[in-house]
């Protein structure tokens, strides 16, 4: 076998082994869950991953990481404001399920949004210049680190309100049905949302009216500092979708191989069959809630039981396994992605900071349902949109309405 690189030392293991989880699982046995999709059903899956596209999400997961430490140590430099929600240690999902979207799909997502927006292939200067509160960042400096927005990429955005966005992808979701395009919306939360009632509004109406949504909860084991065995009476949180009449099952998600099977299938059936899936997607934090989370709640065994099945080793791994890759070009794409992120870096220090006028602006959309009296005073209101300013990059699509 091909020696390990640095960078996978001390992270690699084995796949995980199946096993049946218990009715109030630990953290540690829930991340052995492995299920079938449904009595009956087998899995398409995703096509088998070549060399070409395992390098590809190799340096992309990696590119997740690295941003985000970095992010990390500025935070504490004091060069980025308000809050920070880490994605480290639940890269391979972002980048498992973006490789599966077309370029016109939707995804929506929580506060947790850095790696989306990396793994949909956004550049990731105006995203290191948006935690930096710079006028060149991806929301123009005003979104911060919860609110990065892409329209042209199908991004809609970071929530900050927990559960708030849900019913927004369902939403969406309709959309495309009275379309009748083949697209569909990926929406993303966190397993604190679970509790939330927008989730049961938003799965109960996908299902009675057959939107092209994935729901896709990241179980990381932690609503902030609160175990999901504290929070939720079923711990198998797709179980819930069963109310629901919709398909729901567990994935791991510390394998990105096991992701992107999961989740062709779940794709397939919005696109085809307008139906939508609810998916648990089992992962954990390496880091605490945010940065001002210190994470007492769990233990340092804990963390590195989790940390041996690291989704960007066990990728490395396969690419060694595979002959895709030796060790040493493993260590030059990690050399490579670290430069490229200290252009990040340079490029938002050397951005300018908003001006006064970005207050005003992105408030107001002059439409004719919108009573002009009442804001014609308001100085946000001579710098409104003519119109609504969501660009037509995408070809038109013929209204079939809902068959």
């Amino acid at each position: 076998m091909p020696k390990k690189s640095a960078a996978l030392k001390s992270r690699a293991s084995a796949p995980a082994k199946s096993a049946p989880p218990a009715a109030k699982a630990s953290t540690a046995a829930r991340s052995e869950v492995v299920k079938p999709l449904a009595p009956g059903k087998t899995s398409k899956g995703a096509p088998p991953l070549d060399r070409a596209e395992a390098r590809r999400l190799y340096r992309q997961m990696l590119l997740i990481r690295r941003f985000e430490e970095r992010a990390q140590q500025i935070y504490v430099e004091g060069k980025i404001g308000g809050f920070l929600h880490l994605y480290i240690g639940q890269e391979a999902i972002a980048c498992g399920i973006m490789s599966l979207l077309h370029k016109d799909d939707y995804f929506i997502g929580a506060y947790r949004d850095h790696g989306y927006s990396l793994a949909r292939g956004a550049d990731p200067k105006p995203l290191m210049a948006e935690l930096m509160g710079r006028a060149t960042g991806i929301s123009r400096g005003k979104g911060g680190s919860m609110h990065f927005y892409d329209i042209p990429n199908g991004n809609f955005g970071g929530d900050g309100i927990v559960g708030g966005h849900i019913v927004v992808a369902a939403g969406m979701g309709y959309a495309i049905r009275l379309r009748g395009s083949e697209q569909c919306v990926v929406c993303f939360f966190g397993d604190g949302a679970i509790n939330e009632g927008a989730f049961h509004e938003a799965l109960n109406v996908s299902s009675l009216w057959d939107l092209p949504v994935v729901f896709v909860v990241e179980n990381n084991m932690y609503g902030m500092g609160t175990s999901v065995e504290r929070a939720s009476a079923v711990t198998a949180l797709h179980e819930r979708g069963a109310a629901y009449n919709m398909v729901h099952l567990p994935c791991d998600g510390m394998d990105i191989v096991k992701v992107r099977d999961t989740f062709a299938d779940a794709f397939a059936r919005a696109r085809k069959e307008k139906k939508p899936t609810f998916v648990e997607v089992i992962t954990y934090r390496y880091r605490g809630h945010s940065m001002s989370d210190p994470g007492k709640y769990r233990s340092k065994e804990e963390v590195e039981k989790w940390q041996e099945k690291d989704p960007i080793a066990r990728l490395g791994m396969f690419l060694l396994d595979h002959k895709f890759a030796t060790g040493k070009e493993l260590e030059a794409i990690d050399k490579d992605v670290m430069v490229e992120v200290d252009d990040c870096i340079k490029f938002s220090e050397e951005s300018p900071w908003p001006p006064a006028e970005y207050m005003y602006e992105d408030i107001y959309v002059k439409t004719p349902t919108l009573n002009w009296r009442a804001v014609e005073k308001d100085p946000a209101w001579e710098r409104s949109l003519p119109d609504d300013r969501v660009p037509v990059i995408y070809p038109p699509h013929v209204s079939q309405g809902v068959k």
